[in-house]
């Protein structure tokens, strides 16, 4: 954490007299903890996102070198939602032209934010999911499209409206140019798809394994579309592997010959990383029984979908954007994951959740029902442990006394044990 002024002396008031540093006010805004400079590159911004994003635009540090933008924005449903505690989170009231107006000035700031190589992903449900893709072709490019990825949000719902259970919402995924950092995800393999998948055994090694093509659709005239050992492609097809590659996989005595003679790779179980990760995502529902540790924030997403999401698409060091941030799912994924991180967001019960979730980690859903004081629990009930402290609480200038009460808050919470 940064030096400063003394925790236990300072009383989370924020004094914009000469006792603070100028240094502290920069291009409209103020760093409001710590009240010094600091080294981390992790900034925590309370204030409009356009706003901030125009002028993190102008920051030749920041412009061009965010790795990877996820983004959960409002999803028109001319709704205000509530925290578990029963206050306003968030007004969700943009609809129609004006809500696509909003969203489309936000993607152009974060394309020219973004690196070269760098990514983003926007969340949203049926609602405008379909129209934002339309937006995010003309802002990124049809070509830069990679999924549309479908994610199971709920259990099945018994539904009394003559319609089909709506258990899914969707996650955009775009990448800024063809050159793009990648990590391919994979789960790991059960044993019930271990004895599907990889059903034959070599006798000689006791080693599992499956049977692929050589071939590829799609002719070729080059390499991999002349004969091997005196046979060609199936008509459309082309081999995947030049002759001499499958030449070395035959003396290593990894292509399978078939009782006709027709050859298919050996694909052995210990050299697997796992089941590749497809575009419908069933593994991060949101929060639906008592022991599920969460802050409370309306629509709070799945850490470990973050999680998914960041490793996949950044390394270790690259600075990761949320411009919605809401609860700070984002934020603590990236932390873990040691990504430095810049969130944004407009709501103060938003600065609030995060800061909470910095300093004491998430709850069980049950302990909102019987309304358990913080203080009385033991801190990091989540799956991580550690405090986040290592970044910068930067505010608009013209909003900073809104801060007080809950900096106040902060000041409690760590300096508590």
């Amino acid at each position: 954490m940064a030096t400063g002024v003394s925790k236990t002396k300072w009383n989370g008031q924020i004094d914009k007299s000469a006792s603070s540093s100028d240094a502290l006010d920069f291009n409209g805004f103020r760093q409001v903890w710590p009240l010094a400079e600091t080294k981390s590159s992790n900034r925590l911004y309370f204030g409009d996102n356009l706003y901030v994003l125009k002028k993190l635009s102008e920051d030749p540090k920041i412009r061009g070198n965010v790795r990877l933008v996820y983004i959960d924005p409002p999803y028109s449903t001319n709704s205000v939602f509530q925290t578990r505690t029963l206050e306003n989170g968030y007004a969700d009231l943009l609809v129609g032209d004006e809500y696509l107006s909003f969203l489309k000035e936000r993607l152009v700031l974060l394309r020219d934010l973004l690196a070269d190589d760098g990514s983003i992903y926007v969340h949203l449900d049926e609602n405008m999911a379909f129209h934002a893709k339309v937006i995010l072709d003309s802002v990124f490019g049809k070509g830069n499209f990679k999924n549309f990825i479908v994610r199971q949000k709920c259990r099945p719902k018994n539904f009394t409206k003559k319609s089909f259970g709506n258990i899914a919402d969707y996650i955009l995924f775009y990448t800024k140019t063809d050159k793009t950092v990648w990590n391919k995800p994979h789960e790991a393999w059960t044993e019930e798809k271990i004895l599907k998948e990889y059903s034959f055994i070599e006798p000689e090694t006791g080693r599992r394994y499956k049977r692929v093509p050589l071939h590829a659709p799609g002719t070729r005239n080059g390499e991999t579309g002349k004969p091997w050992k005196g046979m060609l492609p199936p008509a459309g097809k082309h081999w995947q592997f030049i002759p001499s590659k499958l030449d070395q996989f035959d003396k290593q005595g990894k292509i399978y010959w078939s009782k006709n003679g027709n050859p298919r790779r050996k694909v052995y179980l210990d050299e697997s990383r796992g089941l590749s990760i497809q575009d419908i995502w069933s593994d991060f529902l949101d929060a639906n029984n008592q022991n599920d540790k969460i802050t409370g924030y309306p629509t709070e997403k799945n850490v470990n979908l973050l999680k998914r999401i960041i490793a996949a698409s950044s390394n270790e060091g690259d600075l990761v954007l949320d411009c919605f941030v809401g609860s700070g799912t984002t934020l603590e994924a990236a932390a873990r994951l040691k990504r430095n991180w810049i969130g944004i967001d407009i709501e103060k019960v938003a600065m609030e959740t995060i800061l909470k979730r910095f300093a004491h980690g998430t709850q069980k859903m049950g302990d909102y029902v019987q309304k358990e004081n913080i203080s009385q629990r033991p801190l990091f009930e989540s799956e991580f442990s550690g405090r986040i402290t290592d970044f910068a609480l930067i505010s608009e200038k013209d909003r900073v006394n809104e801060l007080n009460g809950i900096l106040q808050k902060w000041n409690g919470w760590i300096n508590s044990k």
